[in-house]
This record gives C-alpha cells, sequence and structure tokens, in this order.
C-alpha cells in the first residue's frame, strides 16, 4: 500500500533523553555478542561494568536514546510489516559520557518513491548530543517499505558514492563471530521492538522462516569484527562507517567479516553463504591519530 507522505512528514519523531549508565552501556555490549571469550581482557571491557578501563562501546551510539519502532505509530501512515533497514551510517564526534544524559533528536530528510507497486525509500538522520548541546554523533539511515511507492513522489538518480577500489582481492582480516538463537530478544530491548524479530508469525507474514536479527544489531556484530581486526579494541579509533543490508541474518548464524586495510569491509552469514552486508566502509585512525576537526 502507498504511503501516506503528508501524514508521513507531518509526524513528529520522538525526542528522547537517556541517562548512560555503565550497567546499560554493558549490557548493549553483550547483546552484540561481547563477552563471549571470556579469557579477552580487552572484550571485558566493555562488558563488565565495574573494570577499570570500562568505556562504552562505540556502536552503542546506533540505539542510545532510541526513539523505537515508531513506523509502528498508526499516525505515521507507514504499515509496519513492510519496513526493512536499508543502510546505516555512523559518523563519531565524541565518546558517549557515561554518568551524563543524551538528548536524539530525528527528522525525516528524504521521502523516495520507486513506483506503483515498488518500494517507499525514507530517509532519516539522527544527532546526539549531550546536555549542553554539544554534538556526539550523526546518524543516517534509509528505511526501506516494501509497496510503498506509487504515492507521487520524486525518484531521483542515487547519490554518488566515493570512489573505492572494488573488493576484487583478498581481505586482510577475516573476522568469525557466531551469533546466539535468542540474540534477537535480548537486542529488541535496546529500544527496536518490531515483532519482525520477535514473532514468528510476523516474521512469516513477511516472508521470512523465522525472526530475524536486527539490522542494527548485525551492525554492531560487523563494528565488533573491525575494531578487533583494525584498531585492536580500541575505540577511540572509530571515526565512521557506512554499510548497506543486503541480507538478512537468522540468530544462531555466524556472521564472517572480511575486511581490507584500506576501510572496506562487507559480510555474510556461513550457513547459507549469503551476503548481509555490502558496500561498507570504516574510518579508522590510525594509532595515537588525532579525529579531523
Amino acid at each position: 500500500m502507498p504511503i501516506d507522505p503528508n501524514k508521513l512528514l507531518a509526524f513528529k519523531i520522538p525526542e528522547v533523553r537517556q541517562k548512560i549508565t555503565a550497567e546499560n552501556a554493558a549490557f548493549y555490549a553483550l547483546t552484540i555478542g561481547l563477552g563471549q571469550d571470556a579469557l579477552d581482557r580487552r572484550q571485558l571491557d566493555f562488558v563488565c561494568a565495574d573494570a577499570p578501563a570500562f568505556r562504552p562501546f562505540p556502536s552503542l551510539f546506533l540505539v542510545v536514546a532510541h526513539p523505537g519502532f515508531w513506523l509502528a505509530d498508526p499516525e505515521s501512515g507507514v504499515d509496519p510489516r513492510a519496513v526493512l533497514h536499508a543502510s546505516q551510517s555512523l559518523r563519531l564526534m565524541a565518546p558517549l559520557p557515561v554518568g551524563d544524559t543524551v538528548v536524539s533528536r530525528s527528522r525525516i530528510t528524504r521521502l523516495i518513491d520507486k513506483g506503483e507497486g515498488k518500494a517507499a525509500l525514507l530517509d532519516t538522520q539522527t544527532l546526539i548530543e549531550d546536555e549542553r548541546g554539544t554534538l556526539l554523533a550523526q546518524l543516517d539511515r534509509t528505511t526501506f517499505v516494501r509497496g510503498g511507492g506509487g504515492f507521487g513522489g520524486d525518484n531521483p538518480a542515487p547519490a554518488p558514492t566515493p570512489a573505492r577500489p572494488a573488493a576484487d582481492s583478498a581481505p586482510d582480516h577475516v573476522v568469525t563471530l557466531t551469533t546466539r538463537p535468542e540474540q534477537a530478544l535480548y537486542y529488541r530491548m535496546n529500544g527496536d521492538a518490531n515483532p519482525l524479530h520477535s514473532d514468528p508469525e510476523a516474521a512469516a507474514k513477511a516472508g521470512f522462516e523465522r525472526p530475524i536479527l536486527h539490522g542494527l544489531c548485525t551492525a554492531g556484530i560487523v563494528c565488533h569484527a573491525l575494531l578487533r581486526a583494525a584498531a585492536d579494541y580500541d575505540a577511540a579509533r572509530l571515526s565512521s562507517l557506512t554499510m548497506r543490508f543486503s541480507g538478512y541474518v537468522l540468530p544462531g548464524e555466524s556472521i564472517v567479516t572480511e575486511i581490507w586495510n584500506d576501510g572496506r569491509f562487507r559480510a555474510r552469514v556461513s550457513e547459507r553463504n549469503a551476503t548481509v552486508i555490502e558496500d561498507g566502509y570504516a574510518d579508522i585512525l590510525a594509532k595515537n591519530e588525532q579525529p579531523a576537526t
């Protein structure tokens, strides 16, 4: 069913304030699989809130002060069963301040009409600031709405992407991380209660054999692989991250992330040999390098 652009553009995405506690940050890290290796001191510093070197995992920005599954609100005019996460980018300006409150403000930046009977694309941007108004991170997201096209909107040509070498050489790093069967049920407590990730009936109606993992959970797992392989778990070295979701992950499957030293990456699930993330690129600073201002 075509979306109602007037209704959607008039919808006010909730502004959310959240106090960042060490316990909540540690819980998030556990929901994306950190801590499975109890002997890896580097992982424990993200999941043990009382660790002397504790710090939030950087992809926590993807869910902090999350407005929830706001497209499920009838006032949005969108069929929530038709919604899938298409792409995500994250730009980091400062680390999350444990013990302080942050606020997220989200807005719709663009609607794309792929035509009658086809999809609509919804671009949103979220800015995360501290209470003093300092910008901490910017998130840009594209949502795919199946059958949402045909509302009479524009269908502009895709924006040009930065020229990067094709991934035709062997990756410099390969990291395999296995998800848990119940991982989506834990992850949804970060603020995304879309039933696609918990309800077998909702998953079946969307064309999946069982509930699937959240796209942002997959993103967090891939971020884990990147920091492990390219930054020795130094969270301060991750400057930005962008990726396109090209497939789904079933909880319990293993995610294989292939990483090139120039920042490119992609990911697949080994059980089905299906690519789940493409066009990935991460800006990872050299050791002791300061981010550009």
